[in-house]
């Protein structure tokens, strides 16, 4: 079983930055999928990025194209989720989520989660 804890989260002003990150344990990031959610009204997680298991390859929710950037560390066991001009629609809890699947931006298809990490932006 693939163990994930968030940190990294706080509280910055607008136009701030933020680096999150999702240690894994229990298992190899380079053999999983890995996501960022956070919750949304009618549904209770909502895709903010996702770097695929296969060639790394990374999408993101359009909301955070430009300002987000997630990234992974083998060697660490470790994805970041770099958050740059943040704004406070940001504020939320972000978890990171692994999937032994195929790639997905959907919340429930992810194996297994954190228990999250607080971000709040202050205007």
């Amino acid at each position: 079983q693939v163990q994930l804890v968030e940190s990294g989260g706080g509280l910055v002003q607008a136009g701030g930055t933020l680096r999150l990150s999702c240690a894994a344990s229990g298992g190899t990031c380079s053999s999983v999928t890995v996501g960022w959610f956070r919750p949304a009204p009618g549904k209770e997680r909502e895709f903010v990025a996702v770097i695929s298991r296969s060639a790394g390859l990374r999408y993101y929710a359009d909301y955070v194209k430009g300002r987000f950037t997630i990234s992974r560390d083998n060697t660490k066991n470790t994805v970041y989720l770099q958050m740059n001009s943040l704004k406070p629609e940001d504020t939320a809890v972000y978890y990171c989520a692994a999937d032994r699947g195929p790639y997905s931006d959907s919340a429930k298809d992810y194996d297994y989660w954190g228990q999250g990490t607080q971000v709040t932006v202050s205007s």
